[in-house]
């Protein structure tokens, strides 16, 4: 496996920001593969995952914003987040030329992705990822968070566990129904929202991810 490159961008009026570039052998697509609330774009999910994917020819720009870069505990304002997020593409297309681009993330990171590609900000996007969409906060259901989705212009891809806190599956499919042709659920028995299994599933977490990266490299190659 190579060992990811490290970049460094400018984030209009918020400063430079941290990056990770993980190209295989043959990439057939890169993922701007955004980070959570809680965690950079190094903890061993992001990490993990990245490998994966490199495993199923799937290159990935990793990538800090501000907030965690700086090392302050809340996130940026929205604004900032989406900002980072296309400033990112302008840097993966620099990277990669040629290479066609999916966008997404873990959580936060994925919804601030869809709010850019809602804002029309990710002209070069073939699709969207979402590793966990935050549909709604902890014991709080509701579909605010998707009020944008529909204003997307690419096919999305949403993997989601069943015990995931923070996003009811039955709301979830109300959301992806309205969303028709561009929206594809892919749901993962007993995962949590850090895609975490319980014992009795059968599968382990190392797993889990493998099964993430695949189902991704699989739906990537029908867009």
């Amino acid at each position: 496996m190579p060992s990811s490159e490290q970049l460094k961008f400018d984030v209009a009026q918020a400063g430079e920001v941290s990056a990770l570039f993980l190209r295989p052998d043959n990439p057939r697509w890169l993922l701007l593969f955004a980070h959570g609330a809680g965690a950079g774009m190094r903890h061993p999910f992001m990490e993990t995952l990245a490998a994966g994917l490199a495993a199923v020819d799937i290159a990935t720009l990793r990538y800090q914003f501000p907030y965690m870069e700086q090392r302050r505990g809340r996130p940026d304002p929205p604004t900032t987040l989406v900002a980072t997020v296309a400033a990112a593409l302008q840097t993966a297309l620099k990277s990669a030329p040629g290479l066609p681009i999916l966008a997404g993330g873990k959580s936060m990171g994925g919804r601030m992705t869809s709010q850019a590609a809602a804002q029309r900000l990710l002209p070069d996007v073939r699709g969207l990822v979402f590793f966990g969409f935050p549909l709604h906060p902890p014991k709080a259901p509701g579909t605010k968070r998707a009020d944008h989705l529909p204003k997307v212009p690419v096919p999305m891809l949403f993997l989601q566990g069943t015990r995931d806190t923070l996003a009811d599956l039955t709301l979830l499919r109300t959301v992806i129904k309205k969303l028709g042709s561009l929206a594809t659920l892919h749901v993962i028995e007993s995962a949590d929202h850090s895609f975490h299994v319980l014992k009795r599933s059968g599968k382990t977490d190392e797993a889990v991810l493998a099964e993430l990266a695949q189902t991704t490299a699989s739906w990537c190659e029908k867009l």
